[in-house]
């Protein structure tokens, strides 16, 4: 028997500061509400995003006093329905940032936490460098979310390129593997509907990743192409290149379909791996 779950990913554009975030979002997240949308999905970065030089600077506050927070969490409770917040910048004990996802249940409690463990540090020319860990202190803990619906994976962004931890999502019970985003135009261009399908097709799952689109305060672009991917790697729903909700009706059964067509997962034998030859080997 069919599982259907309407689903929504918010396409929103990156905002400096949470009252501006929040201007951004709501209006779609009513909106997907309205349409239908038993579960609504935001981008990384969703209550605010902005940069300085080669540093990520997010707006950020104390997770129990966090205005872009308590705001979907009123959301969440006012209209009913489940919010997956990709992440928001929270205060960490360091004097870094941590960058943090919740999932909010239909009545706005926090159902859980996952902080990105993966840090966005790389190269991409002589003037476009970023380097997420001089502001950002890594999470440590893969993250599953229990909802009436399924159980979801959460990732953020970077960790889309490490497919370790999307297998043990898979391999632990996900359904659905999330992974909200705010992906470089650049590196978007190149990669992003690659490494999406990608994850899908090697877990089996649905990819539902939410990214951020346009410019970014202070410097550089989110790609956009917001995805719902199936567990056979097609793209069923993609946001484009302009604000605005990416939706669409899947069946939760097809996750089993495809796993037992292809087990992988099961399949996949242990193995030792091969000596290190060389340090610092990208």
């Amino acid at each position: 028997m069919p599982r259907p779950l309407d689903i929504a990913c918010l396409q929103t554009r990156p905002m400096p500061d949470f009252s501006s975030a929040l201007d951004e979002a709501m209006p779609l997240a009513n909106s997907a509400v309205t349409a239908g949308a038993d579960i609504l999905f935001l981008p990384e970065y969703c209550g605010g995003l902005k940069t300085e030089g080669r540093a990520v600077v997010p707006p950020s506050a104390a997770e129990a006093s966090h205005p872009f927070l308590q705001e979907m969490q009123a959301f969440a409770a006012k209209r009913q329905v489940w919010v997956n917040i990709g992440s928001v910048a929270v205060d960490g004990p360091d004097g870094r940032i941590i960058n943090r996802g919740f999932m909010l249940d239909d009545q706005g409690a926090i159902r859980g936490r996952y902080d990105k463990i993966n840090m966005f540090d790389i190269q991409l020319s002589e003037t476009e460098v970023y380097r997420e860990s001089d502001r950002v202190s890594p999470g440590h803990q893969a993250v599953i979310h229990d909802t009436p619906f399924a159980r979801i994976g959460h990732t953020i962004c970077y960790d889309l390129r490490f497919p370790d931890l999307f297998r043990s999502l898979a391999q632990a019970g996900a359904e659905i593997i999330c992974c909200p985003a705010a992906f470089t135009r650049k590196t978007g261009a190149a990669h992003w509907h690659v490494l999406n399908r990608a994850r899908a097709i090697e877990t089996t799952r649905f990819v539902v990743s939410a990214c951020a689109i346009g410019p970014i305060p202070g410097g550089g672009e989110s790609y956009g192409h917001s995805l719902i991917v199936n567990p056979w790697g097609e793209v069923i729903s993609d946001g484009g290149a302009l604000p605005g909700l990416v939706q669409a009706r899947i069946d939760l059964d097809n996750v089993a379909e495809t796993a037992a067509r292809i087990p992988s997962l099961m399949n996949e034998q242990p193995f030792t791996r091969a000596p290190e030859t060389k340090r610092n080997v990208a």
